[in-house]
Order: C-alpha cells, then structure tokens, then sequence
C-alpha cells in the first residue's frame, strides 16, 4: 500500500506541473533519472506514476523518444480536466470550452424541462431571477451568482433526465469560479437577468422549443459578454 500511495504523490506532483504551464502540450516531461531523484524514490516508482498519468491519456509514451504532454481535450480523466480548467494557464480557452459544453446540455435540458416542469419550479425560478436583481442593485456578486447557479440548477432538475444533473455536479466548483469572474462585470449581470427572465417565460409557456431557444440565446450571449467584457478587455 504504501507503494502505491508513493505512485500517487509521484503522479499528483507530475499533474500539478502539467496544470501549472511548466510542460505544456506537446513537451517531454523528465526521465525516469530526474524524477526518482526529485522525488527521492525507486525508478519503478516513477515508472508506476507515468503509466497512472498514461492510462488517463494525460501523457503518451512514445518509446526510445520519451514521454510527452497530451491537449487536454484527449485527457480521459474528469478530474485532471477540471483541474486544469479551474488551475491551468489557459484560462480564455478552457472559459469558452465550458460555454460549449453548457450549451450542448443546457438545451437540451431546458426543452425536456418545458414539458415536465412543475408550477412549483416556475415559481422558484422567478424567485432566483427576483434574487439576482436585487444582488445586482445591492452590488452583492456572491448572492447574484448563487441565485445563477441556482436557477440552472432547477431547469437541470426539471429535465427528470438523471444523467444531466449528474454529469454537471463534478462541475459546480468550476461553473461557480467562472460566474464569479465574469458576473463581476455589472453589463453582464444585466444581460443574464434579461436572458433568465426569458427562459423563464418560455418555460411557462410549456413550448420545447421555445424553452431550447431560450437557452442557446442565453449561452450565446454569455459567450459574446465573455468575449467583449472579459477576454478582450
């Protein structure tokens, strides 16, 4: 046991160094040598380390040329990529990769929503968009963010779909930080308050695909906002 635990602090250190932009995509991470001497342990330990690293594609051992960094789009581990998406140096890239996976799902989730939303939902939702103007009149980012999030939180819910709110719980320390950067921004906040009050009004409509417009119109303007308000400013 204790091997393996050696194995995982070898591994996790390795990760951290990787996220932190010191071997970037592409690069050759140390050998065996300068690992087991950095970290004081066997070459089979270090060897155990980079095949962890390997089986999540995070790193591709190519033999007699070394070992190199994978993109993190072929990263296979739901944890190393929120870590490098909430961590990393790419922080413009990883923003406008969130917005579309939000929006892949986030649809989705709201045209389901349209028909199997309760009148208790709706009248939460109109309580968190409620929230949000007044977080955003009283200047309170933490409150307007945790109405924004928890209004998505109902739509997601109100699918019935069981594997949308699942895959988006690994998300919420993520989804959380990046609201915050970029509800900060007091345009922005007006622009969701608009945008969540017309996804409520097209779901008490009960029409799908009113709902689904609703929403992609939403992550599209948070992707504009992102762009003009944030990545350019």
């Amino acid at each position: 046991m204790a091997r393996k635990s050696l194995v995982a602090e070898v591994a996790e250190e390795l990760l951290d160094r990787i996220v932190a932009g010191e071997f970037p995509p592409g690069s050759v991470v140390p050998g065996e040598l300068e690992l087991s001497s950095r970290h004081e342990v066997s070459r089979m330990t270090v060897r155990e380390a980079v095949k962890t690293l390997a089986a999540q594609n995070i790193l591709r051992v190519e033999r007699g040329r070394g070992t190199y960094v994978n993109p993190i789009n072929r990263w296979s581990s739901l944890h190393a990529v929120l870590r490098a998406t909430s961590e990393g140096t790419d922080g413009a890239s990883a923003a406008v990769q969130l917005i579309e996976l939000r929006r892949m799902l986030e649809t989705g989730a709201c045209e389901l929503a349209a028909a199997r939303i309760s009148d208790t939902d709706l009248a939460a939702l109109d309580v968190f968009v409620s929230r949000m103007r007044a977080a955003h009149d009283a200047k309170d980012l933490e409150a307007f963010v945790e109405a924004d999030l928890a209004f998505h939180d109902v739509i997601l819910h109100a699918s019935e779909n069981a594997f949308v709110a699942v895959l988006f719980e690994p998300l919420s320390r993520v989804l959380a930080q990046r609201r915050a950067e970029t509800s900060a921004v007091p345009e922005i906040q007006e622009h969701a308050i608009a945008m969540h009050a017309g996804i409520a009004e097209a779901l008490r409509s009960r029409d799908p695909q009113a709902a689904r417009g609703a929403m992609d119109a939403h992550m599209q303007q948070t992707l504009d906002d992102l762009r003009t308000y944030v990545l350019e400013a």
